[in-house]
């Protein structure tokens, strides 16, 4: 059997669970802190007194690491999976279950416990700031959520071992969207596999993308039971929906979905909301959580240019990152777009100049952002000809098919310095894969498999 692993902050019953569950599937029951315990010679307190956190975590790292094989049920302490590298090991081959509670049912249970503080809050208040601080770690290395408030740890197990069904209704109005949307295959995999998890991308067009051939070969590089599929489709709306009746982790967003499908997420983080546009969804129970990780892809390269002048040519939801990762790297910005009341009005958001197309020659562009989809294949176009672009600036063109645009072959000409598209889609997946997984990745990883 794939390895049961019990994730989530203490107090929220992963220890009285996971010996439930071990002993009903007749299987080695695995406590980290147990094992962290004997492993040092000491009890978690002692650890903490006489090495600190830092010196509990490398000892929790190394129990970790030593469990990626195990076959059975484990329990982790409540901060294991804010490491990466633990996540991977507890994602291999296993399923990640994350137990939740309120914080005041929280507070509850640990009120008299020996662990250790963390802060110097009060209890109260410690939960919650934790949480906080953990909730992007705990949602990105869950494939199921549980919240255990009012559930005893019998009925607890019993919704982990009981197949993930959803009604008859429920199944009809599925597989009649699957049916239109042209992913039939998705229903035979999900009905083969109770444990499967399903990502996609979300856009209209979106047959183009290479997100299926990243995701699908990063899951089986780090051992996980998901897929990752195109759903091309006019309706965002019903895209979500079909989503939530299926064993959804995460959705990538693209065009032209990035503003609307905010109204069909319940949160929104505060860079995405400053941005007005979401690229990322990440589901936990019913809950979905909409991301930005777009402005991190035009950030990342352009990191070096730090407070020169920049144009964004666009107005959409991609220039609207490209704006954000611009500004916080102290950039003086221009937005240009075919509509200028458009480049307005994104432009006021962000508290820059803006302006038409052939405004460009006066801008004094040192960086030049392309956030439009003008020269994606089968388009020849470039906004930009060769009497606009001059040595010494940096052109980044966001699309990324075909790999070298018509405008990159423009600048490389030019004698300009060339960030092909591929470059942001690196960047953006890095941060994306590491909210759907909880893993981190490297560019190099993903650069290789997009070979």
């Amino acid at each position: 059997m794939r390895k049961i692993v019990l994730a989530g902050f203490r107090g929220t019953g992963k220890t009285s669970v996971g010996q439930i569950l071990a002993e009903r599937l007749g299987v080695s029951f695995f406590d980290a802190d147990a094992l962290i315990e004997r492993r040092a010679g000491m009890t978690i307190p002692e650890i903490f007194s006489r090495r600190g956190e830092a010196g509990f975590r490398d000892l929790e790292r190394g129990v970790i690491a030593s469990l990626r094989d195990a076959n059975g049920v484990i329990s982790t302490g409540g901060g294991a999976v804010c490491n990466p590298e633990n996540v991977a090991d507890l994602r291999w081959r296993g399923t990640v279950i994350l137990l939740t509670a309120p914080p005041d049912v929280i507070r509850d249970r640990i009120t008299g416990s020996d662990r250790p503080e963390l802060t110097d809050l009060p209890p109260a208040e410690e939960v919650r700031a934790l949480l906080e601080r953990r909730r992007e770690a705990y949602l990105g290395a869950a494939d199921a959520c549980i919240d255990t408030g009012r559930r005893t740890p019998e009925e607890i197990a019993d919704l982990i071992l009981q197949d993930d069904t959803i009604s008859s209704a429920a199944m009809h109005e599925r597989d009649v969207l699957l049916e239109r949307f042209g992913l039939s295959e998705l229903k035979s995999m999900v009905a083969h596999d109770p444990e499967l998890r399903v990502c996609g991308i979300a856009g209209n067009p979106c047959a183009h993308s290479r997100s299926p051939l990243i995701y699908n070969r990063l899951f089986a590089h780090f051992g996980m039971r998901y897929h990752y599929t195109s759903i091309e489709w006019p309706d965002v709306g019903e895209i979500v929906r079909l989503a939530s009746l299926l064993p959804t982790k995460g959705l990538s967003v693209t065009i032209p979905f990035k503003t609307d499908v905010m109204r069909h997420v319940d949160e929104v983080d505060d860079h995405a909301a400053a941005i007005g546009a979401v690229n990322t969804v990440v589901r936990c129970g019913d809950r979905l959580y909409g991301y930005n990780t777009d402005w991190i892809g035009v950030r990342t390269p352009l990191a070096h240019r730090r407070g020169e002048r920049a144009v964004v040519l666009g107005a959409g939801g991609a220039a609207a990152a490209a704006a954000y990762a611009l500004m916080s790297l102290d950039m003086d910005v221009s937005i240009l777009a075919r509509r200028p009341d458009a480049a307005r009005r994104l432009a006021e958001r962000f508290r820059c100049r803006w302006g038409a197309l052939k405004d460009f020659r006066e801008s004094g562009a040192d960086v030049v952002v392309d956030a439009t989809p003008v020269g994606m294949d089968p388009d020849t176009r470039a906004l930009l000809g060769p009497d606009d672009l001059e040595p010494g600036m940096t052109i980044f063109d966001l699309v990324y098919t075909p790999p070298e645009t018509p405008l990159i072959r423009a600048a490389k000409r030019a004698g300009c310095e060339v960030i092909p598209g591929t470059e942001m889609f690196i960047h953006q997946a890095v941060a994306q894969f590491q909210l759907m997984t909880g893993i981190a990745v490297t560019p190099a990883l993903i650069r290789g498999m997009l070979q």
